[in-house]
């Protein structure tokens, strides 16, 4: 497991005064030493009062695209080389853990009883949960407020979808773009996973290290039909174990997915350029979900890949590049 030293600069140590800089009041610095000779700074940030764990590509001068991953999934899923990409094109790319996973900041609370949770919501009263995604798209937004970035083009992946949908609706003069990938609207009635897959839903995932990497490589198999490399995705998993395992953050943020209900009547008023892009393969987030999303938006556009599952995998990368970009030039 990685050694991680923290640095608290929150005060300079030899004057005993706080920074001058606002920006730097906020901010912790991560030394994360993966190996021998290697050092890597990862910034934490203070948003919408949470501590939240990010980094970034290329020049903070360029226009912002802020990334927004999905359920349960670190902010690494979003690969240094698609993120170097699309930095190479004039853009200033955010990365970050959502609250409850990665190293960002874990909200107390337990484990939820997610059938409880689900229950509700399908009857149509409001479940209680810790929180929804509304909340964690005041994060992401927080993290703009941080970063004293005024807008950004915002980006989410499959729950990372919904919270970006969310920051739209919220926030559309923070929002200069808006891309939905393998994502839903939240209607019960669309973007629901295949019967096998569903069970991957609430399962609880084994706390030993190699257990726990063979049952990533399960729910991948299960998940990426066509684009499916096992020695990636094992490499992936076991990085991911090293840098945090917390599962009970995945819970949490599920129920936020079901307690927050539709946000079709949300997304029908937006004004914002919005791209959609789903894989026809998609078996955890079906691809009416993604249609949905894109009816709903006034003006969005649609792009689906008959090749593509619930990833956004490495040979798609290039066209994911394009497509993001041009979209991005509308703004």
């Amino acid at each position: 497991m990685a050694d991680e030293v923290r640095i608290d600069l929150q005060l300079d140590k030899q004057k005993r005064r706080p920074f001058r800089s606002p920006f730097l009041r906020r901010m912790w610095v991560s030394l994360l030493r993966t190996e021998p000779g290697r050092v890597w700074l990862v910034p934490r940030i203070s948003a919408n009062g949470l501590a939240i764990e990010y980094d970034s590509f290329g020049d903070r001068q360029d226009p912002a695209v802020l990334l927004i991953m999905g359920l349960g999934v670190q902010m690494t899923a979003w690969h240094p080389d698609f993120c170097n990409a699309i930095a190479e094109r004039g853009y200033f790319v955010i990365r970050f853990d959502n609250r409850d996973v990665g190293l960002s900041e874990k909200i107390a609370g337990g484990k939820v009883d997610l059938l409880s949770v689900l229950s509700a919501a399908v009857s149509g009263t409001m479940p209680e949960v810790p929180y929804l995604l509304s909340d964690m798209a005041l994060d992401a937004v927080g993290l703009l407020d941080a970063l004293d970035l005024g807008s950004a083009h915002v980006v989410g992946a499959s729950m990372g979808g919904m919270i970006a949908q969310q920051v739209a609706v919220a926030a559309p003069e923070r929002t200069r773009t808006l891309t939905s990938i393998m994502s839903t609207t939240g209607d019960p009635g669309v973007g629901l996973p295949s019967p096998p897959v569903a069970s991957l839903l609430f399962r609880s995932p084994p706390s030993e290290r190699s257990a726990a990497i063979e049952d990533a490589v399960h729910s991948a198999r299960m998940t990426r039909p066509v684009y499916f490399d096992e020695v990636e995705v094992r490499d992936f998993a076991a990085a991911s174990f090293d840098r945090s395992f917390y599962p009970e953050g995945a819970g949490r943020q599920l129920a936020a997915i079901f307690g927050s209900g539709s946000r079709s009547a949300d997304l029908s008023r937006l004004r914002v350029p919005t791209l959609v892009i789903h894989g026809r393969s998609d078996p955890l987030v079906n691809i009416d979900g993604g249609e949905a999303t894109a009816r709903a938006i006034p003006g969005a556009k649609f792009v689906a890949f008959d090749d593509m599952g619930h990833e956004i995998p490495r040979p798609l990368m290039g066209k994911f590049v394009e497509l993001l970009t041009s979209h991005f030039a509308v703004a």
